[in-house]
């Protein structure tokens, strides 16, 4: 492209500046913008940018919310864990409904009928839809133990007067599915939580001193990883699970099961510790705090652990899941978590039939909250992992 040629002797050179009045508040909030940027947080960028992805915050706040509501699932379910109905043995899900010829009611269910099939030798239930039962709200219902401390009968929602409310069902004992899942949700997501911490501080341990110290520790650590990694997992935890003691107490085998799956999950972050400390190990402020005698753990974890802590959180949400599938891959096999305890793969387990689930699909129902928990993990640790990185 040719230079645009001078204009000749005493002509007026044109000139591209704005004619408009200058306005400095612009300028002004641009500078405060990108001086709130700059100044910002490592831990304010990366919220910043998770709130952009909206998928990764829905996901979050999802969670935050189920796993709040372990903490009062005894209030949420409309009737004890153990409650029993001989005469709803396989009751089908009952809905609820607002409408009747037209109009609108408050939430109430219809009345059932049973009647014995000989042919098939199981029970048909109808609706009746003379009788409309209210459903009844922040009611006096089934008595449970709060948390095992004191007694209780407050519900946010029970069974109608003389009628039940079987959401999503009963199964062969005639105890409520929905209730059962919602007690089963407080096994399922705090074992995920408790074994994720396991696996952490072995993971960051283990791959802490492979990093920083290398040599020969680093090999021994590297050579160890390898092989528990090549064990293959499913054939492991059924080994290291029928190994529990059958006098265990329910809660020994639940701890147990927790160490188990804890024990076989930190090798995938034990080598992204190692990673980034073999990297992190080299810089001037490590020097700095070596020569200012810092000792070797101090080192680890006050300066080398939190500059990749956001990465350490993306890998959390992701592992989660996985604990929450291997508990209900074990339980749904019959040697994980046994009953009494209730869990969502100790529901599976009378599933295991295609007799009963062709019969009685809602038996199958557990695995929807298991589905969606895994979805909701790997959704938000996706938005995690994108907002690790602030600047890019």
């Amino acid at each position: 492209m040719s230079p645009t040629p001078l204009p000749p002797p005493g002509q007026k050179l044109e000139h591209y500046v704005a004619e408009a009045p200058f306005d400095a508040m612009s300028t002004e909030r641009l500078t405060e913008a990108q001086e709130r940027i700059y100044l910002a947080s490592q831990w304010k960028l990366m919220w910043w940018k998770f709130k952009r992805h909206k998928l990764a915050l829905i996901s979050a706040i999802f969670l935050i919310f189920l796993h709040a509501s372990i903490l009062i699932c005894e209030v949420i379910a409309p009737y004890n864990l153990e409650t029993r109905n001989s005469h709803a043995v396989y009751f089908p899900p009952q809905g609820i409904h607002m409408f009747h010829e037209g109009e609108i009611n408050f939430p109430f269910v219809y009345g059932t009928e049973r009647e014995l099939n000989m042919e098939l030798l199981q029970w048909n239930y109808t609706n009746d839809t003379s009788k409309r039962l209210p459903v009844r709200f922040f009611c006096s219902g089934d008595e449970y133990r709060f948390w095992g401390f004191f007694d209780a009968t407050f519900h946010f929602m029970c069974p109608p007067e003389g009628g039940t409310l079987y959401l999503l069902g009963t199964d062969q004992l005639g105890r409520d599915m929905f209730s059962r899942i919602v007690y089963g949700a407080r096994i399922s997501l705090t074992i995920g939580i408790i074994g994720i911490s396991i696996s952490f501080v072995l993971g960051i341990t283990i791959g802490g001193i492979a990093g920083y110290y290398g040599g020969f520790a680093d090999l021994v650590i590297q050579r160890m990883i390898e092989v528990v990694s090549s064990l293959p997992n499913i054939p492991l935890w059924l080994a290291l699970a029928a190994i529990l003691p059958v006098n265990w107490s329910p809660l020994l085998v639940y701890f147990g099961i927790t160490v188990i799956l804890g024990l076989l999950d930190w090798t995938g972050l034990a080598r992204a510790v190692r990673s980034k400390l073999l990297s992190l190990r080299e810089e001037d402020y490590v020097l700095a705090a070596q020569l200012m005698g810092a000792d070797s753990g101090r080192i680890i974890g006050r300066h080398l652990v939190p500059g990749f802590a956001s990465h350490l959180i993306a890998t959390a949400t992701v592992a989660v899941p996985t604990m929450v599938l291997a508990e209900t891959a074990l339980s749904y096999l019959g040697v994980g978590l046994r009953r009494p305890i209730t869990s969502w793969g100790v529901l599976l387990n009378d599933a295991q039939n295609f007799n009963v689930i062709a019969l009685y699909p809602w038996l199958i129902l557990p695995v929807v909250p298991v589905i969606f928990v895994v979805l909701a993990f790997n959704f938000m640790g996706d938005g995690l992992r994108d907002a690790a990185d602030p600047y890019k």
